[in-house]
């Protein structure tokens, strides 16, 4: 028996590549010697005897397992149908592509084919993990009736303790621990994109501006890549409101990844459409504060720690972003809920809920 691992696209950087990995070291760790990676478009960076491309993936096999990450539109959600092994779903949701329509006819020409192609994969595997109640919810809303259940992302924490860029990190004023940055440093990462709302953290900054001397920068980390129209209208939007500190870092390798996230006097997203959203738990782990909007997965991923905002009032967004940056108390009431908050995602903790779902549902 082989179990491998079957998605779209394996690149640097982004979530579901990042649990795919993860996932391939927790197989091996446990025993899965012949455990494998194909995916359709794949960075040659990862190239190896077991990361390799789909279309030279032998023919499984009856008692073979696949685990198929499912996020996007794809050729791959059709040719799967036919393969003759058993196949676990781990789904990481789709987003709606009415947020694409305006600014890229192909972003949401692909949401739109990944939501038919999911809800047409219903009767195609035995089982399923979701990153959340949410995605899980939304699977049994295309009509899936095999046995879900929730798994989080996997994250190595350990990867973030590697040196951060160390120009980039004084240029940021330094560390964020001691919270005496003159110039207090928001931050948000991310893939630019509608569904995200950055323009919802612009209109944050301009209301803090007009409510408060205190300076403060906005960084939005993250890559701009099939989103250009979208980014010009933002730097318009930027523009028109006399916000000079925004800073599009554009994509960034991982060394200044870190130099932002140790730098961060607060997080920010005020996104609209979550299946998980990992910054969150890379803040907590960074112990920068948080501050975001109730939607979709982010409650379930926060479990009651941070600031979340039920609106999205300028006033309302540009005061609580004050408290969480100068109210010295509820900073560390804030810090000590999210550590608490990081135990339930801690890598031992995944890794087992994983290993313990995967063996359930092979045993079946």
């Amino acid at each position: 028996m082989r179990v491998f691992q079957v998605l779209t696209t394996l690149s640097k950087g982004d979530a579901v590549s990042n649990d795919t990995l993860a996932i391939q070291q927790l197989l091996k760790k446990n025993g899965y010697r012949k455990s494998a990676i194909y995916a359709e478009h794949l960075d040659p960076k990862f190239l190896s005897k077991t990361i390799r491309p789909y279309h030279v993936m032998p023919k499984p096999k009856k008692n073979d397992v696949m685990l198929y990450h499912l996020s996007t539109g794809t050729v791959l959600n059709k040719k799967i149908m036919d393969l003759n092994c058993r196949k676990i779903v781990i789904y990481h949701n789709m987003t709606p592509p009415e947020f694409f329509v305006p600014y890229s006819g192909k972003s949401a020409k692909l949401c739109a084919q990944g939501i038919e192609e999911a809800i047409a994969l219903k009767d195609t595997f035995e089982a399923g993990m979701c990153d959340s109640s949410f995605n899980l919810e939304q699977l049994k809303g295309y009509g899936y009736s095999c046995d879900l259940k929730v798994c989080p992302i996997l994250v190595p924490f350990e990867d973030y303790e590697k040196t951060p860029d160390a120009k980039l990190l004084e240029e940021m004023g330094g560390p964020a621990i001691s919270n005496n940055h003159e110039v207090k440093n928001v931050l948000f990462v991310g893939r630019i994109a509608p569904n995200k709302k950055p323009e919802d953290l612009l209109t944050m900054l301009y209301a803090y501006r007009q409510m408060y001397k205190e300076p403060i920068r906005l960084i939005l980390a993250g890559s701009t890549s099939g989103m250009e129209k979208y980014t010009a209208r933002l730097r318009l939007y930027a523009r028109r409101l006399g916000l000079e500190d925004v800073v599009f870092t554009g994509h960034i390798t991982f060394p200044q990844i870190l130099a932002y996230y140790r730098s961060a006097d607060a997080f920010v997203t005020f996104s609209e459409h979550e299946g998980f959203c990992v910054p969150l738990l890379e803040a907590m782990w960074f112990k920068t504060p948080i501050l975001t909007f109730d939607s979709c997965a982010v409650p379930e991923t926060l479990g009651g720690t941070g600031i979340l905002l039920k609106d999205k009032d300028p006033a309302t967004m540009g005061a609580a972003l004050h408290e969480i940056l100068f109210d010295e108390e509820l900073r560390k009431k804030i810090i000590k809920e999210q550590d608490e908050r990081l135990k339930y995602f801690s890598y031992e903790n995944v890794s087992n809920i994983f290993m313990s779902e995967l063996k359930e549902f092979i045993g079946k």
